[in-house]
Formats: structure tokens, sequence, C-alpha cells
């Protein structure tokens, strides 16, 4: 029977580390963000659903259809994330560009919004537009290296 209440050696003195550090970053597949994906998928399934959610169906016929179709945008662009990271990360600057369209959408797209349908789309987009500036960050970081 093997004593396991002795304490561990370092790993650094392994004779594979370098190989198995190697292996991590591999099955790792450079993601720099991993906890930005999923926030992103959330923010785009609260955009599809919120004007059920925020009940302005009746009142925004258009811009329901907008969020609804920018919601899902969101969210594919956050699996994808979780998906294929390094190949998603290019994409980074559309969560940007989604996230300043959101903003500036009701009034564009919608007709006279009261201030909650205001509210709903800036704190959407604005949510957007940060977690889409983290990617970025995160694939400029990761093309340097």
């Amino acid at each position: 029977m093997s004593n396991v209440s002795h304490t561990r050696a370092d790993i650094t003195s392994h004779p594979d580390v370098s190989e198995m550090r190697e292996r991590y970053a591999r099955m790792l597949g450079g993601r720099d963000v991993a906890l930005v994906d999923g926030p992103v998928f959330l923010v785009g399934l609260y955009c599809a659903i919120s004007p059920w959610v925020l009940h302005f169906t009746a009142s925004q016929p258009t811009l329901v259809q907008h969020n609804l179709i920018m919601g899902i945008a969101i969210a594919v662009l956050g699996l994808g994330f979780t998906v294929m990271p390094a190949r998603m990360y290019g994409l980074s600057w559309a969560i940007c560009a989604m996230g300043i369209w959101m903003i500036l959408s009701p009034w564009i797209v919608g007709s006279s919004p009261d201030m909650g349908v205001i509210l709903n789309n800036v704190i959407i987009g604005g949510l957007a537009l940060v977690l889409g500036l983290i990617c970025v960050g995160a694939s400029m970081k990761s093309s340097r290296t």
C-alpha cells in the first residue's frame, strides 16, 4: 500500500514537463479568454428574448425582429468562440460593431421607443462592446506571441 500522506515534489523536475506543457497548450488551442465566450453567448441569448421579457412586442414590432436577429448572431459568435477559439478571434471586432449598433438601434430601427427599450438596448450593446474589446485584446496578445 502506498503512502499518500507525503507531499509531492514540484513538477518542474519531471522529465516530460516540456512535452506536457506543449500538449496542454495544443489541447487548449490558444484560448486566452475562456471566460468571455459564455457571457457573449448569454448576452446574445438575452438580446434575442428581451422583447418578450420587457413586453415591447406590440409597441416596437421592427425592434422585436431586430433584437431577435442580433441576439441570435451574437449568441452564434459566442458559441463559435467556444467551439473554434483560434479561428474566431478574427471576428472579435464584429462583436464590438454589433455592440455599437445595438446602442444606436432604438433610434434608428425603433419608432419613438420608451426609456425601458432604450436602456435595454444600450445595456446589451455596452456589454457586447466590452466583451468584444476583451476578445480583441486577447487576440492581439495571442497574435504577438
